[in-house]
């Protein structure tokens, strides 16, 4: 493994250290720390006297830029040391439109002022289209540290299998969105009891945001239930992956489970992400091997 793989693959997971920590400023209703300031904190390059929140929120951002900048250096090393049509030229370009996509998503969110206390759907759009761009960078960046480590080519076309394998990672993230939308329903109405949780949820007065989070077990379950198919079928061209893929979809499974018992503890929201972003690594990189480019 050169240089180049091994920048790659340290930015994929810086760039899951600064997902996470996202996930624990939208937990922790720190979002609003720096105002309705972008890229400036409360009017300030650096905030004086700052509350926790705005730590929280300012730490968020300063980590953010400086995974652009990774970014931005591995698509330099990428263009220096890696030949034309190559796939890891590719997979750095999309990486950085992705990562520049990310960062105007996340000013959207801050600019609209849809962090802190708001309850708005619109709220919940912006997350949505956020977790998307965040799931497809973290696609591009697993790809491009796949190639840039030797991994060839993928070819989709004519392969057998390919339409299952590409609808298991559109169930993926249609149910990572579902999760995002409960996530934040559990964070702007907090349940006391499971009992008040699911009656809540019942309640035909409740807010959508409550009322959407009983459609996350459910898609949660289709997905385990193609991602089952889906490693099933390229098990035998990527047998490792499949068995990787399968054990992180159960370890999912069981994390939810345990997250809605517990009523969604903040460290355990972070754990529960922590492994949908394992486990979608771990569904790409079983296309990569399932349907990579063979020698004729």
């Amino acid at each position: 493994m050169d240089r180049l793989a091994r920048f790659a693959w340290f930015t994929l997971a810086y760039n899951l250290a600064v997902i996470l920590w996202g996930a624990v400023v939208r937990a922790t209703g720190s979002g609003a720390g720096c105002g309705a300031h972008w890229p400036l904190c409360n009017g300030e390059v650096v905030p004086r006297s700052p509350s926790v929140a705005t730590l929280v929120e300012f730490s968020h951002r300063a980590t953010s830029g400086l995974a652009l900048l990774f970014v931005v250096a591995l698509l330099v090393a990428a263009w220096r040391s890696r030949p034309a049509g190559s796939p890891t030229r590719r997979g750095a370009v999309a990486a950085m439109v992705l990562m520049l996509t990310e960062a105007a998503v996340g000013a959207g969110l801050v600019l609209f002022q849809l962090v802190a206390d708001n309850q708005s759907i619109a709220r919940a759009l912006f997350m949505a289209v956020h977790l998307v761009n965040t799931f497809f960078l973290v696609a591009a960046l697993t790809l491009t540290a796949h190639w840039a480590s030797g991994g060839a080519a993928v070819r989709w076309r004519g392969r057998p299998g390919a339409a299952l394998y590409l609808g298991t990672l559109l169930a993926l993230v249609v149910a990572g969105v579902s999760g995002a939308v409960a996530a934040l329903g559990d964070t702007l109405f907090p349940a006391m009891t499971l009992e008040q949780a699911l009656a809540t949820e019942a309640s035909a007065t409740a807010h959508a945001l409550i009322r959407l989070r009983v459609l996350h077990p459910v898609l949660a379950v289709v997905a385990a239930g193609l991602v089952a198919a889906a490693a099933w079928r390229l098990a035998a061209s990527a047998r490792g992956w499949a068995a990787a893929t399968l054990t992180l979809c159960a370890l999912q499974l069981a994390v939810g489970v345990v997250n809605v018992l517990l009523l969604a503890p903040v460290w355990l929201q972070i754990v529960h992400l922590l492994v949908a972003d394992l486990l979608w690594i771990a569904a790409v990189l079983l296309g990569a091997h399932g349907f990579a480019e063979r020698e004729p």
